[in-house]
């Protein structure tokens, strides 16, 4: 089969050269931006997950198509935003009209859609389409060998009592009939609000509410007098209802219409017709006119607020993510985000488990991280659906404004769990369970300001950053610490021996595309995680070859910090910033997990006796609630 060729069904052999008689480390029901960003990563690291899907082809109309700030770094941390970049719109403003019986429509606010005091390096929503999403994991993952098995969806699973033993996971081709039954170590449900993997996993619901408010939605090509149309808008009519406007790619607009405002009796199904849609929008848009030059896609959709019960089975083996764990409205553009972020929290989980580097501690955070944030959506979505059906132009800013950090992704925070453990005393503005802070600095090897939270690529491994305003005072203690870290006689260093030998075990080829990525540079010192060093110093001062040599080892993650900017939010330098002012004698420490998220903070002063045994066991206590090593 050739790259970029998706299968259809089993044969006796699939295209990923997977027998049903052997056991799959992971199945993947859904091909989704969901499941494709599992499946994505795992390939990355190595793992050939075999995806299983109902649908003939990708997205080619509809569905999804707004991707938040934190979302925009995670596709750029992939190596993978670049075309999305280039196709997208970016909106960067949001509008309010609005009439009533006094009124007629008219603006009555503009705003810009992130604040300024919001620290993110891509302040916009980019709209792209879903099934350009979808075209960026499947290109990538066919580079690597894994395809989509499409017309096959999943129909059940079951379990024995011994946890060793695989999950039979059983399939049904589409066109034939005929069952197909894979086993696998873990399986994984990211298909959709009806999914199959859910309904089978025992004692899970969905909680929540079901709301009855119809909304219809139109993507096609617009002709209008309406002057804010490549804005985000929200129009409100008092008697009519409310529209949503987003511009998309290729000259398209999307709208949702609010068809029930009043919600007097329930609209029948087959009342909401395109040609219903379109003129309750046009009455609503009113004394502007709206025609449309093409319609690409119509549904209509109720809104509703649920979420799982639980994201996972007893045993964690058996998971649920993006719609199967949680639904709400699509107006704040969150559902392929949040999906997408679930699975990219469980990739680099699935990976360490599946090369027994895992206690089963790191797999219970997924349910624990992630269900809090579906809980905090629904929340949030719910006020959100409230004031936008409203038209309460007041009660939407103030939501928005209250939970602009949730909405960019780029506020999210996890629970202090194994994970995340909090600083005592923190100085700086990094603090456990929340995502690395932008930041620039001058990578020494060659002297390129970088952003550091994007320049180290995501490649399933833990970063140590090590920060020390004297390389030359902080080497002794920096060159014990990291002789311990790299040993066997530390938590982290018999891992990543063990993490080596997985991976050389499993030969794993990197495509062509990552010769300009260069991965190699990233894990000369383990394929557990990255070291990486930053100083105040002068680049004049110091030399690689004064660095300890793990340090030396890894000469293209040390930096000078030497760069300070308003327009980057950081007129202090990257490392007051992140951790605080460092006195004479001080390093700080930031474990940063392969997702991002900050794991821990700390800092010793080196002339202090025991400092350096001091680090080795905050190490060793952080990597040891975890890795089983």
């Amino acid at each position: 089969m050739s790259p970029g060729v998706e299968g259809e069904g089993f044969d006796a052999r699939t295209s990923n050269g997977i027998l049903e008689e052997q056991i799959e480390d992971v199945v993947v029901s859904g091909a989704g931006p969901a499941g494709l960003m599992l499946a994505s990563n795992l390939a990355r690291y190595g793992i050939k997950a075999t995806i299983v899907d109902d649908r003939p082809d990708k997205t080619s109309t509809g569905r999804a198509d707004g991707l938040q700030p934190k979302t925009i770094e995670t596709f750029r941390q992939l190596k993978l935003g670049d075309d999305l970049l280039r196709k997208g719109v970016r909106i960067y403003d949001i509008c309010f009209w609005n009439s009533d019986s006094k009124n007629a429509l008219r603006r009555t606010g503009r705003e810009a859609h992130y604040p300024e005091d919001l620290d993110v390096k891509n302040p916009f929503i980019l709209l792209v389409h879903q099934g350009m999403v979808e075209d960026i994991f499947i290109d990538d993952m066919a580079e690597r060998g894994v395809f989509v098995h499409r017309n096959l969806p999943f129909s059940t699973y079951t379990t024995t009592n011994d946890p060793d033993a695989p999950i039979s996971v059983t399939c049904t081709e589409a066109k034939s009939g005929k069952a197909r039954t894979l086993r696998a170590r873990y399986l994984v449900g990211s298909d959709g609000a009806r999914s199959n993997v859910r309904k089978a996993m025992p004692n899970t619901s969905m909680e929540g509410e079901a709301s009855r408010a119809p909304w219809g939605v139109l993507d096609g090509v617009i002709e209008t007098d309406f002057p804010d149309l490549w804005s985000k808008v929200v129009i409100h009519s008092e008697e009519k209802g409310t529209i949503l406007c987003i511009p998309r790619e290729r000259n398209m607009t999307r709208l949702y219409i609010e068809l029930n405002p009043r919600m007097e009796e329930s609209m029948p199904s087959d009342a909401a017709t395109q040609d219903f849609v379109i003129k309750r929008a046009q009455e609503i848009i009113a004394p502007y006119k709206l025609t449309w030059k093409s319609v690409e896609w119509f549904s209509v959709y109720k809104v509703g607020q649920r979420v799982a019960s639980r994201f996972t089975d007893d045993t964690n083996r058996v998971f649920i993510t993006g719609d199967a764990s949680h639904t709400h409205s699509p107006k704040a553009a969150q559902g392929m985000n949040t999906s997408m972020h679930d699975t990219f929290n469980l990739s680099w989980k699935l990976n360490l488990a599946i090369r027994g580097l895992a206690k089963p501690s790191l797999l219970a955070t997924f349910e624990a991280e992630r269900r809090k944030i579906a809980v905090d959506l629904i929340t949030f979505d719910f006020e959100h659906a409230a004031s936008f059906a409203g038209g309460d132009e007041k009660a939407l800013a103030e939501n928005f404004s209250k939970n602009v950090g949730f909405i960019s992704g780029a506020g999210v925070k996890y629970d202090p769990n194994v994970l995340n453990k909090p600083e005592a005393a923190p100085l700086g503005k990094l603090r456990a369970g929340n995502l690395l802070l932008p930041a620039t600095a001058t990578r020494y090897i060659d002297a390129n300001p970088v952003d550091l939270e994007l320049d180290i690529p995501m490649l399933g491994q833990f970063r140590l950053w090590a920060f020390t305003p004297d390389v030359h005072v902080a080497k002794a203690f920096l060159g014990k610490l990291y002789t311990h870290l790299t040993s066997s006689s530390s938590v982290l260093g018999r891992a990543s021996i063990a993490a080596d030998q997985s991976y050389e075990e499993l030969n794993v080829q990197r495509p062509e595309s990552e010769e300009f990525v260069q991965p190699q540079r990233y894990y000369t010192v383990s394929r557990l995680a990255t070291y990486a060093l930053v100083t105040t110093m002068p680049k004049k001062d110091i030399e690689i070859a004064d660095l300890p040599d793990p340090l030396q080892k890894s000469r293209w993650t040390f930096y000078i910090d030497d760069i300070r900017s308003e327009s980057t939010k950081q007129p202090e330098g990257v490392t007051e910033k992140w951790i605080g002012k460092l006195k004479d004698g001080e390093v700080g420490f930031v474990n940063v997990r392969p997702d991002g998220y900050v794991g821990t903070v700390s800092r010793w002063n080196v002339n202090t006796e025991g400092s350096a045994e001091s680090a080795m066991a905050w190490f060793d206590d952080y990597y040891g609630g975890f890795l089983e090593a």
